[in-house]
C-alpha cells in the first residue's frame, strides 16, 4: 500500500519549489564549454552565417537576371 504522504496532493508552491531544486541540481552537472571553445565556435557559426548569405546574394542576382532581364527580352516583352 502507498504512504499517507504520497497519496496527498502537493501544493503548487512545493511543487513549484521542488522544480527549481531540480533545476539547479541538473544546471551543475551540465559541463559548459570554455572561453576558447565559445570563441572558436561563435567564429565558425559567424563564417558560415556569411557563406550562406553569399549563396543567397548570388541566387538572387542570377535569379534577378534571368527573370527581370533575359524573359522578357526573349519574348520581346
Amino acid at each position: 500500500m502507498a504512504t499517507a504522504d504520497a497519496a496527498a496532493p502537493k501544493s503548487r508552491l512545493a511543487r513549484t519549489g521542488e522544480f527549481y531544486r531540480e533545476v539547479r541540481a541538473e544546471m551543475a552537472r551540465v559541463t559548459w564549454p570554455d572561453w576558447p571553445q565559445i570563441r572558436q565556435l561563435s567564429i565558425g557559426v559567424i563564417a558560415l552565417s556569411l557563406f550562406i548569405g553569399g549563396i543567397i546574394a548570388l541566387m538572387d542576382i542570377i535569379l534577378q537576371q534571368v527573370l527581370v532581364v533575359w524573359i522578357p527580352r526573349i519574348f520581346g516583352a
